[in-house]
């Protein structure tokens, strides 16, 4: 457990480690404005748009192979990363980074439901999947300022070498060995693979230039690829014998359930921290390394949360009115903040108590969103159903933070009030987070038949 839900830190710290980094990034390595911005969306970019196929990779060519190659090449390139001499060899590695991560994140949530199959380990593994999950995404900008501060910009990327390195040693050793290798290798579909994989890395692509260039003609042209991906995408998936999502899988009502989830988790947190770091750096005054240190406590009570109230209230209750209160414990962070933060909001007053609201709901949708709904697929199929649920996260996060960020933009413009913008942001993402309560009681299957509490079923037999 403990190798598989440390790489699951290391990956998401690279969503937000490089934040604090990047003005000293732009110095060393003469990066421009747009040029600096794709420090960022190259990682973003590459990591949501290979998920689909690096799933559906890890149910044909192994999990532990497919979980060991992204390893190597997330570790690459953190080293080309940390070692590059100018802006394109960075970027090169960045992008790298995010397909490693890519083909890491869904093999290893298949094989945590292949280790842990008996219910209550698996609410536990879960649990702490879910922790590493959200403090990576919470403590990288604190640790991106301690380590650029302390080090250099380079260690941002490089202090993830060793921890790639020990898990490529530990991992053959740790994880279940991969059925032998047939003398003929399945295939992947590789009409579905590119025009999958392209849409998705066009959609990504608007979604972050958007609220930067509006629509003109590049952003135009990415939605018309997008557009047209996903149509030869569909008609394939139904012709081709071996398509990328496979048949029935989204007959599963689980997965079904958990791909909607999974988007509204992605548009209602990755917005969140976005807004709150710019409502304390731009609005409240502070530091980007004193926003970093004000976001920590988030980390701090989710990894609490996630090892001791959440097993219990899984194995108590089940997923669907965990992840149903999850979002509501979402929803009233966000509200606090909506209504009560401004420039001279104290943090212990405003900040703090509801930052603790919504930290402690992010364990919550996290694993209400994914546990049954990867347990609830085939076992030949949970590669697949977690690049799936983790694909539509990392949309869902992009749709979502494009849409929050023009609405505060709008709202901004019209009333010269940047507060007052960002406010109706955290409104927008409260109200996703009551759709995603909303959501998880009526699609989630009721708690005696949750997959989560109940043994897994024979192969074979599904849920409908």
């Amino acid at each position: 457990m403990l190798l598989l839900t440390s790489v699951e830190l290391v990956v998401f710290l690279e969503v937000s480690i490089v934040n604090v980094a990047l003005p000293a990034l732009g110095v060393a390595l003469a990066f421009t404005e747009t040029g600096l911005a794709w420090v960022v969306n190259a990682y973003q970019l590459t990591f949501g748009g290979f998920q689909l196929v690096a799933g559906r990779a890890a149910d044909l060519l192994g999990r532990r192979r497919m979980f060991q190659a992204g390893i190597v090449l997330f570790t690459v390139g953190s080293l080309l990363c940390g070692l590059a001499p100018d802006a394109g060899t960075l970027l090169a590695g960045r992008a790298a980074q995010g397909v490693g991560a890519a083909i890491v994140v869904p093999a290893e949530l298949a094989l945590l439901a292949a280790i842990f199959t008996e219910p209550a380990a698996y609410r536990r593994a879960f649990g702490v999947w879910s922790a590493m999950a959200a403090a990576g995404a919470g403590s990288g900008v604190a640790l991106g300022g301690i380590l650029t501060q302390t080090l250099g910009w380079p260690w941002i990327f490089l202090i993830n070498i060793p921890i790639g390195l020990g898990a490529l040693i530990a991992s053959p050793r740790l994880l279940p060995a991969d059925p032998p290798r047939q003398a003929t290798l399945p295939r992947l579909d590789p009409v579905g693979a590119l025009t999958g994989t392209g849409c998705l890395l066009a959609l990504v692509f608007v979604a972050s230039e958007l609220p930067v260039r509006g629509w003109d003609a590049l952003t135009l042209a990415a939605t018309a690829v997008t557009v047209a991906f996903a149509g030869v995408f569909a008609v394939n998936q139904r012709r081709h014998p071996q398509p990328i999502l496979p048949r029935g899988l989204l007959a599963e009502r689980e997965v079904r359930a958990g791909t909607v989830a999974n988007a509204l988790v992605g548009a209602v947190h990755v917005p969140a921290f976005v807004l709150l770091s710019l409502m304390l750096q731009e609005v409240m005054g502070y530091s980007a390394i004193a926003a970093g240190f004000a976001v920590l406590p988030i980390a701090v009570v989710n990894m609490v949360t996630a090892r001791t109230v959440l097993p219990w209230a899984v194995g108590r209750f089940g997923t669907r009115p965990v992840l149903a209160a999850g979002m509501v414990l979402l929803a009233a962070g966000l509200t606090g903040y909506a209504l009560l933060l401004h420039s001279g909001a104290g943090f212990l007053t405003v900040v703090l108590p509801f930052s603790i609201a919504f930290a402690m709901g992010l364990p919550a949708v996290f694993v209400g969103s994914t546990a049954s709904a990867v347990r609830a697929a085939p076992a030949d199929r949970q590669g697949a159903a977690s690049g799936l649920l983790n694909t539509a996260q990392r949309v869902g996060a992009a749709l979502g933070l494009t849409g929050v960020l023009l609405a505060a933009a709008a709202w901004t413009g019209s009333s010269g009030d940047v507060a007052g913008g960002l406010r109706a942001g955290f409104a927008i993402a409260a109200g996703l987070a009551v759709l995603g309560a909303v959501c998880a009681l009526v699609m989630f299957t009721r708690p005696d038949a949750d997959p989560v509490t109940t043994p897994p079923q024979p192969q074979g037999a599904h849920r409908r």
